[in-house]
């Protein structure tokens, strides 16, 4: 039977197909549904691999030295180590620098150098880190946002991946049983500078830098980060199980209205839907938990195992397998935090993909993932792991959403510092977005007019949580300095930030507006909203309308499926609209909320430029799109106050949000302008001694001399 349920995994697993979306909210807060496929046997053939490796690996070794690339210049070091903290921002960094509060970071300065490092149009992760990966502008690694739409419906869909399940299969009963391969496909195009230096055998091991979901094959390790869903197929859903009667739905996740009888609550774990039969029900593991006397902890039994639950604290990593079909099973892991007893409340963090038995390819070689899972422990592997919507739900608290994230981050610590050790020479990069999380939900208490901090006591507890995360991202880099000589010049270390961080006090409706200025229309001209997503839009007669965060589409004849705005009049139009919305002003502070707008005709060059929003809003410090206006609401509402604890944001005038770039080789290109984000790739590649393709707009930071003698120039000249 063992052996039977075996062949019935591996014969359904290559086509598991998980097509029920949920709502997107993507970077909304991070809980986008979108359609995932699942890849099978991860476990079978990683252990097929690694024998396979070790008895062709010298033959391999042989034929590598006599086929490599050879770096046409000599490189300048011999080992890179990239440090990447995700939203780290110059302005408080060189407060806390000033007050002495970063020696580690100070000390690298000290050597090279501190300077901002700008960010791209918009200054969105995905965008950023994309330009990071490959030295190009987004209009030629096609990413702009975290959402983009389809143009034959308008719905929104994920700008990083397209996940496309078999089209072939037989039913017996209502059996499916798939007979194809699912499509998965990374959507950043271009190529990333570690493939380029894998080229030339110069080792690279790349942990969680986002937008490398799915994997690409390259000379090197690489577990994938951002966009890496849960195994719902979401970009994070966590599950909420409560006897409470007050409890409102969750965005973001799933509440469960439970019964507890004599201490007592039964009741089953929802998985992913089941595509192995016919209506896709969703699967479920059953469980029992049982509060203890004191009424500070409760025992817990899942799927046959015994789990002690402790008030207020997160289990370990927990396996779960969800029963499909023939004796398949979906597997993930997820951590369990009872929140209360009385009445009951029990979070579950969104279902990850098992690192020991991905369902997914998330790592390259296949088996990197697994072998991290068995070195150092279970991690998590969801791309934004940090529950966000969570917290903005009050499903957790405050202190809950920062121990998972210093959870989150000692595992991906933990795994830095081992390949660390084992990449003596070339490339290793991590990418911590821990900074980024914790800014977001906690940047109210820094900010005394922040609408979420009305009459909230709570402030003098938590004021200091950013600045504390600062601090100890120092501590870790000084963990580096202790193994990296950072006088020696043949090893380069450096600090980067993707971009800067604002505060985030009011929403700007950009469907609202709109609305209002007549360029959107309803399908019943009486009605007072649309339905999310923009349902209820009447687009045969709108011409522009608001995806994602950062930008407004055009509804182009020919491009969109009920276009009505010709091609030839299309920049006419933007042209207007940015005219209108450039300076706008939220009345009710009295204050700009729109710095400035930008048409993309004439912000990006490259081939996939038309994929691009036709324009790209500038919002002021202080405003960024409201949550209605992401979710695709149009009304009559323009500006509202942002109340949610994610309050703070990026997502604005890239001008006022740089990142940060310290490393201890002194930096600056030979023209003397700003280092960008997309000048980390050529200065990667010149560094080992590889000239930058031709198609890469960043420019190699190796000029500080050059640079140096242009500032002195342009000084001279004012």
């Amino acid at each position: 039977m063992r052996r039977f349920s075996q062949f019935a995994f591996v014969l359904a697993l290559p086509s598991l197909v998980l097509l029920i979306p949920s709502e997107a909210h993507a970077y909304v807060g991070p809980g986008a549904g979108i359609a995932v496929a699942t890849t099978g046997f991860m476990l079978v053939v990683s252990l097929f691999l690694a024998v396979f490796g070790i008895l062709f690996w010298p033959f391999r070794w042989v034929f590598k030295q006599i086929t490599r690339k050879r770096a046409p210049k000599p490189a300048k070091i011999k080992r890179a180590v990239l440090i990447g903290l995700d939203g780290l921002d110059p302005k408080l960094v060189r407060t806390m620098l000033a007050e002495g509060k970063l020696p580690n970071m100070q000390k690298i300065a000290d050597k090279g150098g501190f300077q901002n490092l700008g960010t791209t149009f918009p200054a969105m992760s995905p965008v950023a880190w994309s330009s990071f990966a490959t030295g190009v502008n987004p209009a030629k690694h096609g990413i702009f946002d975290f959402l983009t739409r389809d143009r034959k419906t308008y719905a929104p869909d994920l700008s990083s991946a397209d996940v496309r399940g078999s089209t072939r299969d037989f039913r017996i009963g209502d059996l499916i049983v798939p007979l194809g391969k699912p499509q998965i496909k990374l959507l950043r195009k271009s190529l990333p500078f570690w493939k380029v230096l894998g080229q030339h055998q110069i080792p690279c091991s790349i942990l969680r830098v986002p937008i490398t979901f799915p994997p690409e094959k390259f000379h090197g390790t690489m577990l994938s980060a951002m966009c890496v869903p849960d195994l719902q197929g979401t970009q994070g859903s966590f599950s909420y199980y409560t006897s409470a009667t007050d409890d409102g739905d969750a965005i973001g996740g799933a509440r469960f209205k439970v019964d507890m009888k004599d201490g007592v609550v039964t009741d089953k774990l929802i998985g992913p839907p089941n595509p192995m039969r016919v209506g896709h029900a969703p699967t479920t593991i059953p469980f029992k938990i049982t509060i203890a006397e004191d009424k500070k902890s409760a025992a817990m039994v899942l799927d046959g195992k015994k789990i002690r639950l402790g008030l207020n604290e997160y289990t370990e990593w927990i396996p779960v397998a969800f029963p499909l079909a023939l004796g398949a099973k979906l597997r993930g892991i997820c951590r369990f935090r009872l929140m209360g007893v009385a009445p009951f409340k029990l979070y579950v963090t969104p279902i990850n993909i098992d690192p020991e038995n991905p369902i997914l390819p998330i790592s390259h070689p296949k088996f990197f993932a697994t072998y991290l899972a068995k070195l150092l422990g279970s991690y998590a592997t969801l791309g934004l792991a940090e529950d966000t919507w969570a917290l903005n739900e009050g499903v957790i608290d405050e202190d809950a959403f920062l121990e998972q994230a210093w959870n989150n981050h000692e595992e991906r610590e933990s795994m830095f510092f081992e390949m660390l050790k084992r990449t003596p020479k070339g490339l290793i990069t991590c990418v911590f977005d821990g900074t980024d999380r914790i800014q977001h939900m906690f940047t109210r208490f820094m900010d005394d007019g922040h609408p979420a901090m009305r009459d909230d006591d709570r402030k003098s507890q938590y004021k200091d949580v950013i600045p504390d995360t600062y601090a100890k991202m120092d501590e870790m880099v000084g963990k580096v300095l202790e193994k990296v000589d950072i006088d020696d010049p043949a090893n380069m270390v450096m600090v980067l930030s993707d971009h800067g961080f604002q505060t985030f006090r009011r929403g700007v409706n950009l469907n609202s507006w709109l609305l209002a200025n007549g360029y959107l229309k309803l399908l019943d001209p009486d009605a007072k909203r649309s339905g999310d997503w923009l349902t209820g839009v009447d687009w045969k007669n709108t011409m522009a309308y608001g995806v994602g965060l950062g930008g407004i589409f055009l509804n182009i004849e020919g491009r969109e499926r009920d276009g009505l705005v010709k091609e030839s009049e299309a920049n006419a139009l933007t042209d207007e609209i940015c005219a209108k919305l450039d300076g706008l002003m939220d009345e009710e502070v009295d204050a700009v909320a729109v710095r400035k707008c930008y048409p993309s005709y004439k912000l990006y060059d490259g081939p996939y430029a038309e994929d691009a929003p036709d324009i790209i809003i500038g919002y002021a410090a202080g405003w960024r799109a409201s949550w209605d206006g992401v979710r695709g609401i149009a009304h009559d509402i323009i500006f509202d106050d942002n109340t949610k604890a994610w309050s703070g944001d990026h997502c604005i005038d890239p001008d006022l949000v740089p990142g940060v770039l310290i490393c201890n080789r002194k930096m600056g290109k030979a023209d003397g302008s700003e280092a960008n984000i997309a000048d980390m790739a050529p200065t990667m590649l010149d560094l080992f001694g590889i000239p930058a393709p031709r198609y890469m707009d960043g420019k190699s930071l190796n000029s500080p001399k050059k640079a140096k003698e242009k500032v002195i120039e342009k000084e001279a000249a004012a």
